[in-house]
Parts: structure tokens; C-alpha cells; sequence
């Protein structure tokens, strides 16, 4: 035992300087740190920083675009966007990646073996991975179908998609956006297209942060520093389109297309006073969600598509030529063909004319003749020329759209400053033809087009930019203006007019119709039936025009067999559109007949059919009340004056009946209380929507009429509302008899 005690001494001792200095490397290790504050060259707050700072990303809105009312035309909804973890790291991902792929497959547009390389990144150590425009814009229906499903390491993350509540809804200009994949490897919603692509510095947002300190979980530290930057989110952009009047254009557009198959379309309505475009569209288009149709033209013919106007040039021509008082409607000319050296000119019923007609007729019959006439020994070229400029043409208008081309005015020999006189070889745009029809219809001033009325800014909801409307020249004086509207109406309405189709019932039409020929390159132009672009450029009401609407279609499929015309499709965008705007916006008529006062007659003591077919031919309104067949009482009686449409009730001899008086007024109730003698209670204001006795009833004297009665609107609303219940009628009914007999007994 004493021999151990000295080796145990100095084992101890050995320990004890062993442990010592390791404590002072320790030691010196961690002051070395702390005056340093690196290890192996990093920097620990640094990486303390790092570790245990968290960053989050905070999405910013995309602007919406809407109408000059603020209907939506494009708007950010919620989607999902699939991912799946395919780190092994994780607690739960993608296992079996065949099965994964083949289940998905059926859900999203991507074949097995694409998603399968999906799931097989070349990078090693991927966490997760997406599946690009695939798999985004989920609907939340698809979300449910695909939970369902259950597979392991798949989710679906809320996301912000573009939606197009409206559809084909001027696709061209308002354009589209997409999911697009930017250096970062992180998706963003950017305009590919019109509006969306042209605004897109508006529209985009700027997503913000959210920095906070975290433990090693990850969980937010109470007392930990926190630092958020708010995203900012997109503009707002308002355009000029109206909602309604856009859709008016959209329906008849697409009934044309499914009835002629036209090889392009092209409509725009314009405010004349402003230069404000109310609505545009086009065939071909596409549906900015789905993007169904988008190959087939990527182009906004509006405002890129330049081609010869045909005769709708002549509003323009003969504008010029009254501003210089060179236009004298009475003069003659001999219409038919006109010889430009080795060139002639044919109107348009292949050079046969109509003899020697007025240059008004021949405004009116749209003869090329009379306007290269005009041009040529009238006008005079150089005076022409510069009309030409002043209406803008051969320039961009500005509009404000990318891609506007000008087009190409052709002047320079002889026959091509005739034919730019009829709109033969000159080339304009859509747009351009609207723009110089604004000094046609606001009394002298051109008016600069526009599609954007206002930006709001998405977070304060101040005021950004605003259109104000900008008058862009006057080429003609307001006197000129008049007379050309004027003229222009008598093209639609003169017997020899050639927009007779053109003629809407409550409202005068100022236009002139285009037959323009399609270039064939190499052999002049295209000769077949239907081988043209039809047109129609026209302004109402015109003696104070609210809008303009420009119509052309190219090469529809008409009727050769029966010789059907190329405005018959024009017309029927035309028509319907013009007409249905104008009364959208309370645009009173103005130029339907005044219905002419009728007397009427003594009838008491005839037969009762030949009384009833007397007035019957004054468009009298009869009501027969007996069972016999003599007039026994008149109401109105003999003399009074009335208008087309209005109540006579006749009362015949035998017992008097009872008609049945549904939408009647109470005025015409009362004419036949006047020649019943029985006693009245009514209920309500407007018109008879129930009576107390039931039509056809024989009366007696002691009878008393109850009728209840309703404004039209009222009916109107209870018509098209929706019936949750199959006894909400029978209601209805029964609370309808206690009013009447309420009322009886008041």
C-alpha cells in the first residue's frame, strides 16, 4: 500500500497539469475569439445573424384594370401553386417519385416523365421543387382533387393569379399577363401583351420584407428585433372602355363571325367629343385567361394594321373640298369612268355610272369619279395634300399603344393622287380614320385618341396620371363640319344612298360605306366575289354626334347565288351597336314621327263591327263591353281628339261584361266605369296588375270594382327576381286578395 501512493500522486499530478492546460487553451481560444469575433476566417455575429434571423417575403398586389366606371376587366385572384420536397432531410417528401408523377399528371399539364424529371434535379441537396406556369393557377377545386389524393411531399402554397372575370373582352387591348420566371428562380406575374404589358411600370408591384429574429427553431423571439418594409402594390388603371358598350360590340361581332367566317374584323365606337375610346375589337381574338386563340394574331389591327380605306376616304375628300368652297352639290359631272393618261378610273358598278348626275348624287351613290373630279379640277392636288396632313395622316395619332404603325400615303404620281382621293393605294389605320372623324363630328376639332382615362396609385389611392382630352388640330371649320354631316346623312337616307342599311329607327345617321379592293401582290388586286374589305364610318345623332363607330371586315362569306351585299354584315355590328349605345347613355331620339291627333267619329247607334273597324283603321285601341251588337255609348265621346294607341271603350246594347283590364291605366279604368255606372276603389299607382272581377263577368249595379295597381319597374323587378320557393307565388296571390278586399271595403 505506501508503494502505490506514489505513482497515484503522480498520476494526480499529471491530471491536474493536464487539465490545467487545457482550461488555459480554452481559455485563450475564447478571449482570442471574443477580441477577433471570427473562426476560420468568418464572422460569428455574422453568422449569428444569418442563422437565427429570419427573412420573409410580403406579396405585393398586381394594379387591377377596369372600365371608365370601375367595372374590373382584370384582376388578381387566389390560386395555389404546387410544390413537392424532395430532400430526404425532410420530415415528409416525395418517396415513390414514378407514382407521384403518374398521379399528377392528371391534374396538371405535364406529361409523367416531365413531371418525373422534376422530381430528379441534376443539383444535389434540392429541397423542393415547382413545375413552372404548370403547376400554378390552381383552382381551389383542383387543390381539394389533388389533397385527396394524399401523396407524400406535395402541397399547394396560396398564390395571386390574373383573372379576366369578362373573357373575350378587347382582348388586343387589354392584353394579358403571366407567371414568368425571373434570375432568381422565383416566379412574378408580368404583362405579355397591350394594356397589361404597356403599363406593365404601374402595374407591377414591389413585394415587401419582413425581418425577424427567431430561435433555433425558427419561432419568433418575444423580445427579438423585428424590421418590415410593406410591399407596395401595383397601380390601378382605369380605361375609357365602357363596360356595357364594349359588351354590345362583343356580341355582334361574334354573331357575324359565326355567320360569315370573315377572314378579320375590326370595331371601334369613339366619344367625338373627347377622343375617348369606348370600346374595340377584333376577329381573330383570344380569351386572355385561357390565351385559346392568341396564335392566331398577336397584332391589334386598330392600331397596327394599315390598309386602303375604300370609300370611307370620301368623308375626308369632300370635307377638304367644302372648307376651300370648292364643293358645289349641284354641278354635274359625267360619272361612269375617268381617264388618267394611260389609267382610267370605273365607279364602282364596273364603269357603267349613272349618266351625268350632281356631285351630291355623287356623294350619295359614292362614285370615284366625282371625287377624282373633285380632287383633280376642283380641289387641286397641292390643296388636297395638305388636307391630308391635317387630318393626320401618314403620322401616329399617339394613342398611347405600343406597335402603332402610320400607314402610307401614296402621292406621288398623278392616278395616285386620284385614287387617294377615293381611298384606292393610300393606306390608313383604323384609328387614324377615327381620329380625323372627330373634327367631322365636334365641330372642327380633331380630337387625339385615348385608352387609359386615369391611374390610381394601389396604396394611397391618389390620383397618378390622368388623360385630360386634347384637341390635336382643326382642319376644318364648325360650318364645315355641319355641312359635311349633312351630306354624309343623305348618303343613308336619299333613295339612291348607298347606307340605306345604315338607318337606325329613332336616331339620324351621318356615314359613308367602304368597298375597299385587297392588293394581290404581283396581279393588282384580288378578284373574287367576296375578294373586299366592307366598311362603314358613321356618327349619330348628326346634328350633335355622341359617338363614332368604324365597322370593317375583310372577306366575309356572302351569298353570291342571291347577290348579298357586304354591308349586310356591316350593318348588323353597325345597327345594333350604334342604336343600343345611344340609348345606354340617355341619348334622347331625335327624329322619330310626331303621331298625328285622330278625331273620333260618332259611333253611337252603328253596328258594333263596323264601329270597332272604323276605329281599328284610325289606330284606335277598341274595347267592346255588352252582349250585343249595337253601340249604345261611347267614351271618349264624338269629337275628342286622340293619339294612335289609345282607349275607345264602346258599350253595346244587352248586359254589360266585364274586359279584362291588366296593364291598363287608371284612365282608361275610368272610361269604362263611365259607361258601366258601377263604383270604383283602386289601390297603388301605375298600371292594373289585378282587378277584383274576373274578366268576361256579366255586371249588375251593385257591383263594385276594385283594381290594384303597379309602377312598371316595380313589375318589372318582381318579373326577374328569383323564386326560392314554390309557394312564394301563391303568396303573392293570396296577400293580392287581401288588398282587393281591403280596399273594397274601405
Amino acid at each position: 500500500m505506501g508503494r502505490k501512493q506514489p505513482f497515484m500522486t503522480a498520476g494526480a499530478v499529471l491530471l491536474f497539469f493536464g487539465f490545467g492546460l487545457l482550461f488555459l487553451l480554452l481559455i485563450g481560444r475564447f478571449v482570442f475569439i471574443q477580441s477577433v469575433g471570427e473562426v476560420q476566417g468568418k464572422s460569428l455575429a455574422e453568422e449569428a445573424v444569418q442563422r437565427y434571423t429570419k427573412n420573409t417575403s410580403l406579396d405585393s398586389a398586381r394594379g387591377n384594370i377596369l372600365d371608365r366606371n370601375g367595372n374590373v376587366i382584370a384582376e388578381n385572384t387566389s390560386s395555389f401553386k404546387l410544390i413537392a420536397v424532395i430532400s430526404e432531410k425532410a420530415s415528409e417528401y416525395v418517396e415513390d417519385k414514378e407514382m407521384t408523377a403518374r398521379k399528377l399528371s392528371e391534374f396538371i399539364p405535364m406529361t409523367e416523365q416531365e413531371i418525373l424529371a422534376r422530381l430528379n434535379p441534376e443539383r444535389e441537396n434540392t429541397w423542393q421543387v415547382e413545375f413552372g406556369t404548370a403547376g400554378s393557377a390552381i383552382s381551389f377545386s383542383e387543390k381539394e382533387e389533388i389533397d385527396a389524393l394524399e401523396l407524400p411531399g406535395i402541397d399547394l402554397i396560396r398564390e395571386q393569379q390574373r383573372f379576366y372575370p369578362n373573357g373575350v373582352f378587347a382582348s388586343h387591348l387589354v392584353g394579358y399577363s403571366q407567371l414568368t420566371q425571373l434570375d432568381d428562380g422565383t416566379y412574378q406575374s408580368q404583362g405579355q401583351l397591350g394594356i397589361e404589358k404597356s403599363y406593365e411600370e404601374y402595374l407591377q408591384g414591389e413585394d415587401g420584407t419582413l425581418t425577424y429574429e427567431s430561435d433555433i427553431w425558427g419561432i419568433l423571439l418575444p423580445e427579438g428585433n423585428e424590421e418590415m418594409i410593406p410591399p407596395k402594390h401595383g397601380s390601378d388603371v382605369y380605361l375609357t372602355l365602357d363596360k356595357k358598350i364594349q359588351t354590345f360590340l362583343e356580341d355582334a361581332m361574334s354573331t357575324v363571325q359565326e355567320e360569315y367566317n370573315p377572314k378579320q374584323m375590326i370595331a371601334i365606337v369613339a366619344d367625338p367629343d373627347t377622343g375617348a375610346i369606348l370600346a374595340m375589337s377584333q376577329r381573330p381574338t383570344f380569351h386572355p385567361q385561357t390565351r385559346e386563340g392568341i396564335n392566331q394574331t398577336w397584332h391589334n389591327f386598330a392600331i397596327e394594321s394599315a390598309f386602303e380605306p375604300g370609300s370611307t376616304m370620301k368623308v375626308f375628300t369632300l370635307a377638304a373640298a367644302i372648307e376651300e368652297g370648292a364643293f358645289h352639290p349641284n354641278d354635274k359631272f359625267q360619272s361612269g369612268s375617268l381617264q388618267i393618261g394611260p389609267d382610267r378610273i370605273n365607279d364602282h358598278n364596273w364603269g357603267k355610272g349613272w349618266g351625268e348626275i350632281t356631285f351630291l348624287e355623287g356623294v350619295q351613290r359614292s362614285s370615284n369619279v366625282a371625287f377624282g373630279i373633285l380632287a383633280r379640277d376642283y380641289l387641286g392636288y397641292e390643296s388636297f395634300r395638305k388636307y391630308l396632313d391635317e387630318f393626320g395622316f401618314g403620322k401616329p395619332t399617339g394613342i398611347g399603344l405600343p406597335g402603332e404603325t402610320t400607314g402610307k400615303i401614296l402621292y406621288n404620281y398623278e392616278v395616285e393622287k386620284i385614287t387617294t382621293a377615293f381611298g384606292q393605294g393610300t393606306t390608313l389605320t383604323p384609328i387614324q380614320q377615327i381620329q380625323a372623324a372627330t373634327a367631322i363630328a365636334n365641330e372642327g376639332k380633331m380630337m387625339k385618341p385615348y385608352v387609359v382615362d386615369r391611374i390610381v396609385d394601389g396604396n394611397t389611392g391618389e390620383i397618378v396620371e390622368e388623360t385630360e382630352p386634347t384637341v390635336v388640330g382643326e382642319p376644318i371649320s364648325s360650318k364645315t363640319a355641319k355641312e359635311v354631316l349633312d351630306i354624309l346623312e343623305t348618303v343613308v337616307t336619299a333613295e339612291e344612298g348607298t347606307g340605306n342599311r345604315y338607318k337606325l329607327e329613332g336616331y339620324s345617321v351621318a356615314g359613308k360605306t367602304g368597298t375597299a379592293q385587297i392588293p394581290d401582290p404581283g396581279n393588282g388586286y384580288l378578284k373574287g366575289y367576296d375578294d373586299f374589305v366592307y366598311s362603314f364610318l358613321g356618327m349619330a345623332p348628326k346634328d350633335d354626334p355622341k359617338l363614332i363607330v368604324y365597322v370593317a371586315i375583310q372577306q366575309p362569306e356572302l351569298d353570291e347565288e342571291i347577290y348579298e351585299s357586304g354591308a349586310v354584315p356591316v350593318s348588323m355590328i353597325f345597327n345594333p351597336v350604334m342604336k343600343n349605345s345611344l340609348q345606354y347613355l340617355n341619348i334622347k331620339p331625335n327624329n322619330l314621327p310626331k303621331p298625328k291627333a285622330v278625331t273620333v267619329p260618332n259611333l253611337e247607334g252603328e253596328n258594333s263591327e263596323n264601329a270597332k273597324n272604323k276605329l281599328i283603321d284610325l289606330g284606335i285601341d277598341v274595347i267592346s263591353v255588352g252582349t250585343g251588337t249595337k253601340v249604345v255609348q261611347q267614351v271618349p265621346i264624338a269629337g275628342t281628339k286622340l293619339l294612335p294607341g289609345e282607349k275607345v271603350i264602346l258599350k253595346l246594347d244587352g248586359d254589360t261584361t266585364v274586359p279584362d283590364m291588366t296593364s291598363w291605366s287608371l284612365q282608361d279604368v275610368m272610361k269604362f266605369i263611365k259607361v258601366s255606372g258601377i263604383q270604383l276603389n283602386s289601390a297603388g299607382s301605375g298600371y292594373v296588375i289585378r282587378q277584383s272581377i274576373a274578366p268576361g263577368s256579366t255586371l249588375s249595379d251593385s257591383d263594385i270594382l276594385v283594381v290594384e295597381l303597379e309602377p312598371p319597374a316595380v313589375t318589372f323587378e318582381k318579373k326577374n327576381a328569383p323564386v326560392e320557393e314554390d309557394e312564394s307565388e301563391i303568396l303573392d296571390e293570396e296577400e293580392s286578395e287581401e288588398t282587393l278586399e281591403a280596399v273594397a271595403g274601405t
